[in-house]
């Protein structure tokens, strides 16, 4: 019985990634501005409509992981030079709740600037096409390590990481070029 559900439990999984991702974000496309997410409490929602400026969002697969934790620093500490080339705002987005999103930003650089923002249902990567099935790792479908330039709502720029572990065009000096 417990095998017949486990082999359920990952066809859900599975199942609720294909359903909740679109078609995969590209240059040109809009952000799903309507889409709530959080950053200050569970019960406090926002979303990006109305977003104005040049932004960089930075796709994340998990909020303390140890390649997460290698990739978001790096665009704490470049911050400045962002802002130098222009960007308004600097947000990483997660599939993980508003605690842990406060909580690692807190380990990582709580006077930061950067926004740390909870998707806690997957709802705004689910729209970017950005969501991957993690049920093996993380136990549930994550974000894919993606990285986004816009002014306002329109998408600039994108890259992907074709391995999610690994941290190659996503790294914050390969994209401060391209802002």
């Amino acid at each position: 019985m417990a095998s017949l559900l486990s082999g359920a439990t990952k066809t859900a999984h599975s199942l609720a990634t294909s359903l909740l991702s679109a078609a995969e974000v590209k240059v040109g496309s809009t952000l799903p501005v309507k889409v709530p997410v959080k950053e200050e409490a569970a019960d406090k929602t926002f979303t990006f409509e109305g977003i104005k400026g040049k932004n960089v969002f930075v796709g994340v697969p998990g909020a303390f992981t140890g390649t997460c934790s290698q990739q978001v620093p790096e665009y704490i500490k470049a911050y400045e030079k962002f802002k130098e080339k222009g960007v308004d705002n600097i947000y990483v987005v997660m599939v993980n709740d508003v605690f842990v999103a406060k909580a690692w930003k807190e380990q990582l650089g709580a006077d930061s600037p950067v926004h740390f923002i909870a998707d806690d249902q997957g709802a705004f990567t689910g729209a970017l096409g950005m969501l991957f099935d993690a049920s093996g790792f993380l136990g549930a479908p994550r974000s894919k390590r993606y990285v986004l330039v816009t002014e306002g709502d329109t998408v600039d720029y994108v890259t992907v990481e074709p391995e999610p572990g690994q941290i190659t065009t996503t790294r914050a000096e390969k994209v401060l070029p391209w802002v």
